[in-house]
């Protein structure tokens, strides 16, 4: 069996379609459709057949594409242990980050690779639902993903999973804001607040749903946006209050805003770093992770 082929099963396992395989992996659908005739030939057994317009994989076609996952994998094992007899590790690694912890952990990232001039980083902002971290790493060779305290992530065993940092979420309130002088208030103390909140199904939304299911109500939130220096202006403006991450925004809340932290609710987010395991074995892949858990670190 050709590896290429293989791979090209394992994406259409991944991707759902020939033509989404066909753009990953920069070639013509008609040159995807050969190769997975080919290496349906070369089995003897249905790996895929037409449903509606499309195709999808039979449970041998799934199964090879496991197996595929396996080889790719000990590939980049072999690579990554001839880099580092070499000394060397030079490449491209991807990197997709949501935008307040590329804030919180990518400057000092990049510091850090300064060390490793060979390694060509590129980075990418994307922030989406908790539960949608792990398509992205289809496309990118690490995917830093976050996800609230009280909720299990979605089954991910084809992943690995390395957790980073729990950064707690705290209060953040106008200066004037008659709590604000507090060591710490309760969900009942400003669940009654206009809020500025995030979109549904991100972390710190929920977070503040088990607030007001805690309070047997409802948050009124008055405007939702994923970026959070806006929020800290609304907050600051007296428009609102917000769940804010500490270790994020701490920095330009003196002056402007005050951050308080939850009595009665163990609130925060845990941020966590995705990778394909084949692409986990790549020595490129390795240092930029290592180098991404210690500026982590720094945060503990």
């Amino acid at each position: 069996m050709d590896v290429d082929q293989l791979a090209v099963l394992r994406e259409l396992a991944e991707r759902g379609s020939i033509t989404a395989v066909a753009a990953a992996m920069h070639k013509t659908p008609s040159a995807v459709s050969q190769q997975l005739r080919t290496l349906q030939r070369q089995t003897g057994v249905p790996l895929v057949e037409r449903v509606g317009r499309g195709v999808v994989l039979t449970d041998a076609g799934h199964a090879l594409a496991r197996s595929s996952v396996q080889i790719a994998t000990a590939m980049a094992e072999a690579e990554a242990t001839w880099d580092a007899y070499r000394g060397e590790a030079s490449g491209t690694v991807r990197l997709t980050v949501f935008y307040s912890a590329a804030e919180l952990l990518v400057p000092g990232l990049m510091t850090r690779l300064k060390e490793h001039p060979s390694i060509d980083l590129k980075v990418e902002d994307q922030d989406v639902s908790q539960d949608d971290f792990a398509a992205l790493t289809a496309d990118h060779d690490i995917v830093v993903a976050h996800r609230s305290d009280d909720v299990l992530p979605p089954e991910r065993s084809a992943l690995r999973v390395v957790p980073l940092l729990r950064e707690p979420l705290d209060v953040a309130l106008p200066l004037d804001h008659p709590l604000g002088h507090r060591a710490s208030v309760s969900a009942a103390d400003v669940i009654g607040e206009a809020w500025i909140g995030v979109p549904e199904n991100y972390p710190l939304d929920r977070v503040l749903g088990a607030m007001a299911a805690h309070e047997s109500t409802t948050a009124r939130i008055v405007y939702r946006t994923t970026h959070l220096p806006l929020t800290e202006k609304l907050v600051a403006a007296g428009h609102g209050i917000a769940l804010l991450p500490r270790h994020t925004s701490l920095q330009r809340a003196e002056g402007h805003f005050r951050l308080v932290p939850l009595s009665d609710l163990r609130a925060g987010r845990r941020i966590e770093a995705l990778l394909r395991p084949d692409r986990a074995a790549r020595r490129a892949v390795q240092i930029v992770l290592e180098a991404l858990r210690d500026e982590a670190r720094t945060f503990h």
